[in-house]
């Protein structure tokens, strides 16, 4: 009987190994299946490399509850992804909970000197004051560095680690202005706390310290060329185009309107915080269903999340590699408000996959609950494993387009690699004519040609 774990075999068993070569392009990366726990380790390092057969990288986890056993284990699968020549990829996320862990000196003090935490994050969740953190620094930072250090000292050079750091630290979303404008500290820290950019510039400032002196520069500082990210962290243009699960909007903060929709303003945190990829979240949040009114109702997903791939497209400089995390199923958030939903095709799911590659994502992170790992995978794996067949393009072009259309019609994206153009046109109308673009002072037309990818030469 084999020991393969059911996800990792449901994995192997609904992809095909890669036509064409990786190169140098990143991995795709696949959420169920991280931490693969098998003893023998001839057999892991054959799943390691069926794996890597498919382009798909193998992360594994730190656990600071469990630190001496998932160090074991990372150093193997360490090992063996070294003795591959693969990279060395790693999720720190439990070492990154939590800040706000309840402890009484790290809630907010009203006037009358009584302590109190925000409420407003979820059960579970004692948010606290931003300013009254500081003493937690050191032993979030010794999380990390006691793995860190057991990779360095095993020389094993960590290629990707990342942390899905969420619902923890300085927030400025749901009740947490209301709370920092009850809280003294926060209105001695804060001069204009009335001012929301004002209050959410001090909280991400604060929030971005944290990461950095937690995650980022405890890794670069032992492996300076490690690629670092956190989820929903990223370079943008100022707005944030979704919500998360758990945010909502803050009356009062500054939005930008389109239909039913607050695209919030965003603090530029990225450069602060000491990452080295970006992490954007393209999912399908049940949100986005009724903030558009398309007819066209694969482009009311396909509009929202092509926006948040290309601005984060646009904003990243070209050496900071975009990981970029990828779901299909809806995810869904509002109770009692999803009954009209449809969901999004697979077909343009896929095509929104070419999309975000051609408009310079660099991989994609798929996340899905364990029971929907076939069909995730496999809208994933395909798209992956297809574009390899342009990996020139992908490693050395420069995306030319990040416009997306305000109404269902042709959508183009392309690369350019010298005097070539790498294009993909996909269609949410009857529009039968050519598109005409001009790039760097060339002009050309782009045909109607469903679902495959085209090489124009300049």
């Amino acid at each position: 009987m084999s020991s393969i774990p059911q996800q990792v075999q449901l994995v192997l068993e609904n992809t095909e190994p890669l036509k064409w070569s990786r190169g140098n392009r990143l991995p795709v990366y696949l959420w169920p299946i991280m931490d693969l726990t098998i003893d023998d380790e001839a057999e892991a390092k054959s799943i390691i490399q069926q794996l890597d057969e498919r382009g798909i990288g193998l992360i594994s986890t730190w656990n600071p509850s469990d630190q001496e056993q998932t160090l074991t284990r990372g150093l193997q699968i360490g090992r063996i992804q070294k003795q591959l020549g693969l990279r060395v990829s790693v999720n720190a996320n439990p070492c990154t909970y939590s800040f706000c862990n309840g402890d009484p000196r790290t809630a907010h003090i009203d006037e009358g000197g009584k302590a109190f935490f925000d409420q407003s994050f979820g059960e579970g969740h004692q948010m606290g004051c931003p300013f009254a953190l500081d003493f937690r620094r050191p032993e979030m930072r010794k999380r990390i560095e006691f793995f860190v250090q057991a990779y360095y000292e095993a020389d094993l050079e960590i290629g990707f680690i990342f942390a899905d750091w969420e619902i923890d630290g300085p927030i400025e979303w749901n009740g947490a202005w209301a709370a920092s404008k009850r809280c003294q500290r926060c209105q001695d820290q804060i001069e204009d706390i009335h001012d929301f950019t004002t209050f959410q510039s001090a909280l991400r400032q604060k929030r971005s310290q944290l990461q950095r002196e937690m995650l980022a520069d405890t890794v670069t500082s032992y492996f300076p060329h490690a690629l670092v990210g956190n989820y929903g962290v990223y370079p943008h243009d100022g707005h944030r185009y979704w919500y998360d699960y758990f945010e909502k909007f803050v009356e009062g903060a500054p939005y930008r309107q389109e239909g039913l929709a607050k695209y919030r303003q965003w603090f530029d945190e990225f450069p602060l915080t000491g990452y080295t990829s970006a992490m954007p979240v393209v999912y399908t949040w049940d949100t986005i269903w009724n903030w558009y009114d398309f007819d066209q109702v694969d482009y009311r997903w396909f509009y929202n999340m092509l926006t948040v791939g290309s601005n984060a497209g646009k904003s990243t400089p070209p050496e900071i590699p975009i990981v970029t995390f990828v779901h299909w199923h809806t995810v869904h958030t509002i109770e009692d408000g999803n009954s009209g939903i449809q969901q999004f095709s697979e077909n343009m799911y896929q095509e929104l996959l070419w999309h975000l590659l051609l408009r310079g994502h660099d991989t994609l992170f798929m996340w899905c609950p364990l029971d929907q790992t076939v069909q995730e995978t496999r809208l994933v794996h395909q798209v992956y494993a297809a574009s390899l067949e342009y990996r020139d393009f992908l490693e050395s072009g420069t995306p030319i387009n990040f416009d997306v259309p305000p109404q269902p019609s042709p959508v183009i994206s392309g690369i350019r690699l010298g005097d070539y153009l790498l294009l993909r046109r996909t269609d949410f109308d009857d529009t039968r004519a050519d598109v005409t673009l001009t790039v760097d002072g060339f002009t050309f037309e782009v045909p109607r040609v469903l679902g495959k990818c085209m090489i124009k030469s300049l």
